[in-house]
């Protein structure tokens, strides 16, 4: 096994597996600045890597622990195999239970049972690509390819909304548990913009302030219930 330095810094995100859609995360990742680690038995994908990284079964719970998955505050799991991704998340779970995880679904088939290992999003991938070809058809008829609407949704039945506070909806000055868009709405809170930082080590006591873009994930119902109370 080998990573690099800092790999047990408190909220960072990880990520669990560097195939084509491991490295698609980490792509965006880097181009948002934020801090990760990924996790990959092939030391091959690591050869040009400047970022934190492990090399080892993401499926073996010590290797999960030296990514330092029991401090990271969002955990990505994009394995190429439906059993290893249950596995990977059944384990994250136990080992961090306050984590949001985010798992790669290879067949629609296995979405419930990766939802029941633990997982707060499943992205199914032939549900993504599903809408994302009807998406592309649609707005090819409509305006002839011109144009690509940026609102696609990447989980089935999950939502993602950015959301600017201004100070007169009630979410300033409120911590996170006080604020609890969970219980009211059964969303969370993922990241904060604040003055061209993100913060992404989102915690009960953490403060959102006049100014903050919150980027809340939800069910689709749960974001339009949020959306229709603060989105004035």
């Amino acid at each position: 096994m080998n990573c690099m330095e800092n790999v047990n810094e408190t909220g960072h995100i990880i990520i669990l597996g560097c195939g084509d859609v491991g490295r698609r995360v980490v792509e965006t990742l880097e181009f948002a600045n934020l801090n990760f680690t990924v996790v990959d038995s092939n030391a091959h994908v690591f050869e040009n890597a400047v970022y934190n990284h492990v090399v080892g079964n993401a499926t073996e719970e010590e290797v999960l622990v030296q990514a330092g998955i029991e401090e990271a505050s969002t955990v990505i799991v994009t394995l190429n195999d439906d059993t290893h991704v249950m596995f990977a998340t059944l384990i994250t779970r136990g080992l961090n239970p306050g984590s949001t995880i985010i798992a790669r679904a290879n067949s629609y088939r296995s979405i419930d049972e990766i939802y029941k290992a633990g997982a707060d999003y499943v992205a199914a991938l032939p549900i993504v690509a599903g809408q994302m070809l009807a998406k592309m058809t649609s707005r090819c008829i409509d305006s002839s390819c011109k144009k690509m609407d940026e609102d696609i949704m990447l989980y089935e039945g999950i939502d993602i909304d950015k959301h600017t506070v201004t100070g007169d909806e009630g979410l300033a000055n409120r911590n996170v548990v006080d604020i609890d868009l969970r219980k009211k709405f059964g969303c969370t809170i993922i990241g904060i913009e604040r003055e061209g930082k993100v913060i992404t080590d989102i915690k009960p006591s953490t403060t959102i302030q006049k100014g903050d873009i919150i980027a809340v994930v939800g069910g689709k119902g749960e974001v339009m219930k949020f959306k229709e109370k603060y989105a004035r």
